[in-house]
């Protein structure tokens, strides 16, 4: 299975909107695509229906070159940000893994209630309060403050996962079977919220 390298971090280097865009192309979609298929038929088999994969594309970008870019798992074909939905994705400093939720999804309230009763998470795991920054916060710090957040802000958004940094020796080791071992963790939790 293919996966992420130093190439692929270095995408984010590359200057202009259209080069990098290339670049994103040729050495990080063909990744989301076999990593995520793969992903998308064993949520499939956990939750008992189809569930699809989707690549951003950054179509509505005319000037600025992306700074990190993400692929998505949902139950809705022709769409992910309606919903909770699975994400992998890269910035120039890290890979991330994560349920998200973002974009104000009409059940956002819905998933904040579920979320407070139901948080559990690995003391590895962080969370991301928006989607178009690179900050993260450990699970073990705030976790209520940012779920009550999701709640109670119109724009509140919150993402949960893990991340592999840039430097990180997992890349020397099975960085898929991590990836893959992070993103079976989050279906039970795709399955709650989804119901």
């Amino acid at each position: 299975m293919k996966c992420f390298n130093d190439r692929s971090f270095k995408v984010f280097e590359v200057a202009g909107l259209d080069d990098r865009m290339a670049a994103i192309r040729a050495n990080i979609q063909p990744i989301f695509a076999e990593v995520m298929t793969e992903v998308s038929a064993r949520l499939t088999d956990f939750v008992g229906h189809d569930t699809y994969v989707h690549i951003a594309q950054h179509r509505r970008r005319t000037k600025y070159a992306p700074e990190n870019t993400w692929s998505a798992i949902s139950d809705n074909k022709r769409g992910y940000k309606s919903q909770a939905h699975l994400q992998l994705g890269i910035w120039d400093s890290y890979v991330f893994m994560y349920l998200s939720i973002i974009d104000n999804p009409a059940k956002r309230e819905q998933y904040a209630d579920e979320l407070a009763s139901h948080h559990d998470f690995p003391d590895d795991f962080v969370y991301s309060l928006d989607h178009t920054k690179p900050e993260f916060f450990s699970v073990t710090q705030g976790l209520e403050t940012g779920i009550q957040r999701l709640h109670d802000v119109k724009k509140g958004e919150f993402e949960v996962g893990r991340i592999i940094s840039r430097d990180a020796k997992i890349w020397q080791a099975d960085p898929q079977a991590y990836i893959l071992e992070t993103l079976e963790a989050l279906f039970p939790l795709y399955q709650r919220l989804n119901a």
